[in-house]
């Protein structure tokens, strides 16, 4: 997984090739982002020759804990080529209001 921050967001970048869109979900509750999956497993083609896999099968989970300057509710998740794409924008930056103090 990647994460990178913007000015007004953050990106994360996680790479699930093999899984389809309907293999994942992605959630956000209680300040915290959460992905999860399953890849399948191939079907086994019996066969008399040799057989090597490395590629993982089965069920992911990553959570993230969201920073306090994340909108939750503005979250957008992408899907494309293998690569799930989840934007989190940020709350607006309040200026700092200066209080003048007067002298009684």
């Amino acid at each position: 997984m990647d994460l990178q921050e913007e000015s007004d967001r953050f990106i994360l970048r996680a790479d699930v090739p093999g899984v389809e869109l309907k293999d994942i979900e992605v959630s956000a509750e209680d300040g915290t982002l959460t992905i999860r999956g399953e890849r399948l497993a191939r079907e086994h083609v019996g066969s008399h020759g040799f057989e090597h896999i490395e590629r993982v099968a089965g069920k992911f989970l990553r959570r993230f804990t969201l920073p306090d300057s994340a909108r939750p509710e503005a979250i957008k998740a992408r899907y494309a080529d293998g690569v799930l794409e989840i934007e989190i924008p940020k709350q607006p930056r309040v200026e700092t209001k200066r209080i003048a103090v007067t002298v009684n």
